[in-house]
C-alpha cells in the first residue's frame, strides 16, 4: 500500500491497524517521492535482527579474509608514520 503524507496524517490509525492486523506496510510518499515505510513493530524488530546478523557476518568474513592474507606487505603504524614524515608534502 502506498499513501501520501497527507493521507497517512489524516488516517494514521487505519495505517497502523493495517500494519499490525493485516501485516501490510504503508509506503509513505511526499511530493510523489517514497520517503518512509510504516510497518508493524514486530516486523521492524525482525528486520533489525536480520540486518545486525548480516552486518556481523560480513565483518567476521572481512576479519577472516584479512587473517588469511597474513601480514606480508603490511607495515606497523610507526613505520607508516616514518614513511609519511620522510616524504615532504
Amino acid at each position: 500500500m502506498t499513501a501520501s503524507m497527507a493521507e497517512v496524517r489524516s488516517n494514521l490509525a487505519d495505517a497502523i491497524d493495517r500494519a499490525r492486523r493485516e501485516d501490510t506496510p504503508t509506503v509513505i510518499t511526499r511530493r510523489g517521492k517514497e520517503e518512509a515505510v510504516l510497518v508493524d513493530i514486530d516486523e521492524y524488530r525482525r528486520l533489525r535482527r536480520i540486518a545486525e546478523h548480516s552486518e556481523e557476518a560480513w565483518l567476521n568474513q572481512l576479519a577472516d579474509e584479512a587473517e588469511s592474507e597474513g601480514t606480508a606487505g603490511s607495515v606497523s603504524l610507526e613505520e607508516m608514520a616514518d614513511l609519511l614524515r620522510s616524504h615532504p608534502a
